[in-house]
């Protein structure tokens, strides 16, 4: 069979065992990509579920759609990851979104920093939440991953890391260029149990990864993220710009997170 289209779909358009298209989805389907009635794709509601669905002419026209079967998937990185990201200037941002989806992110939150050039609209935001749908569809995820407004860094930094009291470690890495810091991918190894990985796995239950600004972090804001918890780590003796430090940091993770091979297999109609 040939690899089926993916289209995510909100959760409300889902009823009993229809689903309901909106216009630019049914736009899309059937001028897009050219499908007609009976054809089949994958519906995901972003959540983690998907569902095999074909398509059905109703009496007016118009393209629903009809669930087949719900579906079994596993593409989720083991260890729910946020990344923090002092926003680059320009449209670099959107690279990021779109490849931190790709490789595997549950949450992007863009922060405001001492050195941020960039002051986005809510029309961004917007932007950066269709661009991590497609490329949610475009990479088989499970998950949308969820994009935060734009707020200040410290207190974005406190909320995420601060701990409830009964749940699992939660662990905060903020790389710097300083070369006295450790590599991520050793400080990850010591964290996700390297060789040992789902008894560490099951103690973690995320981590936040924070990358700087053109111009880097300034010395109060390294003190400061030190000071709330964060780990001190290092990508490597180069220096890399805003939009390649959050790539290198997350294809680390999804390395050492993924070198076991998952329990759980994926199942789709072949």
């Amino acid at each position: 069979m040939a690899e089926l289209q993916r289209l995510a779909i909100a959760p409300t358009q889902l009823h009993q065992e229809q689903i309901c298209l909106t216009a630019e989805q049914q736009h899309y389907l059937s001028r897009v990509l050219r499908l007609r009635s009976g054809d089949r794709f994958i519906a995901m509601n972003g959540q983690g579920q998907w569902w095999l669905a074909e398509l059905l002419a109703s009496p007016d026209q118009s393209l629903q759609a009809q669930i087949i079967q719900t579906l079994t998937v596993d593409t989720e990185l083991p260890v729910a990851t946020t990344l923090v990201v002092a926003l680059p200037k320009g449209s670099g941002f959107d690279e990021v979104v779109r490849q931190a989806t790709q490789l595997g992110i549950s949450c992007i939150a863009p922060v405001i920093s001492d050195r941020t050039l960039l002051h986005p609209s809510p029309q961004k935001l917007e932007r950066w939440r269709r661009i991590a749908q497609e490329a949610a569809e475009q990479s088989k995820r499970q998950v949308v991953p969820t994009i935060l407004e734009p707020v200040p860094l410290l207190p974005q930094l406190q909320q995420l890391l601060a701990a409830t009291p009964g749940t699992p470690k939660v662990v905060g890495y903020f790389c710097v260029t300083r070369y006295d810091a450790p590599h991520l991918l050793h400080c990850l190894q010591r964290d996700l149990g390297f060789g040992n990985q789902q008894a560490s796995l099951s103690a973690l239950s995320s981590m936040v990864i924070v990358t700087g600004p053109e111009g880097g972090w300034t010395e109060a804001e390294v003190e400061q993220a030190i000071a709330l918890g964060y780990q001190p780590v290092s990508l490597g003796q180069r220096i890399l710009k805003a939009v390649t430090a959050p790539l290198v940091a997350l294809s680390l993770v999804a390395a050492v997170a993924e070198a076991t091979p998952s329990s759980i297999s994926t199942t789709l109609p072949g």
